[in-house]
């Protein structure tokens, strides 16, 4: 490979890799607690809470990345009272800000439905015990419920993460220069199409990997402090 187009790729491909880490950071932030959120509201068996929500959950999951981010971009910026409403034209009108909206909503719906099996899988003789002690509801769900469900979830949410910063990569079809976007504008520039997409997919690599191994990490940490409960109590 031209090491004269490395020095000129890399500089460029490290800008976007900012955005594209923004966005990952706000899909993991807002959308994870969000996510439970929207999980313990399934669950919590009215039927009209219960409903919205997994009508949402089946929208956001059931129809493209893509479709969603056009018609967020694309659709609601053609509304008149969004274009008049400063909030809302200020969150449709850039595409970055558009751009995180969107994804943060797709893995809200991805997380709800990961942690709603990891809140089922929860023995209830667990929770029994723990009301049977005078813990109310939410302290239950503080101390006992969450803490279990994250140890089951953490694997497949530790997937859902990896997604998240790889759909970030369709941010460029709305104009956001993240790390594709700017691959995609070096490409006209230089035509080396292999090579700077290449780099473009070392980079989402790396990120990825850092990603997967900062959850391997809390998961081992989540197990170690577990075997210490479970050493004292014997």
């Amino acid at each position: 490979m031209d090491m004269e187009l490395l020095q000129e790729a890399i500089p460029f491909l490290l800008k976007g890799a900012q955005v594209t880490l923004l966005i990952g950071f706000f899909g993991v932030v807002v959308g994870l607690p969000l996510g439970v959120l929207l999980a313990l509201l399934r669950l919590s068996g009215r039927r009209w809470v219960v409903a919205g929500c997994s009508a949402f959950s089946a929208f956001f999951r059931g129809t493209p990345l893509l479709v969603q981010l056009f018609i967020l971009y694309y659709g609601l910026g053609q509304l008149e009272f969004v274009r008049h409403n400063p909030v809302l034209w200020w969150v449709v009108g850039s595409s970055l800000n558009c751009a995180i909206l969107t994804v943060v909503l797709n893995t809200v719906a991805y997380t709800s439905e990961i942690f709603r099996g990891a809140f089922q899988s929860i023995p209830h003789g667990l929770v029994e015990a723990a009301q049977a002690c005078g813990m109310s509801k939410w302290i239950t769900l503080l101390r006992v419920r969450f803490p279990l469900a994250l140890r089951q979830a953490l694997p497949a949410y530790g997937n859902e993460i990896a997604i998240v910063v790889k759909e970030s990569s369709l941010a460029s079809t709305i104009t956001v220069l993240e790390i594709t976007g700017y691959a995609k504008r070096l490409m006209s520039e230089t035509f080396a199409i292999i090579e700077i997409f290449v780099i473009a997919s070392v980079f989402y690599l790396v990120i990825n990997l850092l990603a997967m191994l900062l959850v391997r990490q809390f998961e081992k940490y989540l197990s170690g402090g577990v075997k210490a409960t479970r050493n004292i109590r014997i």
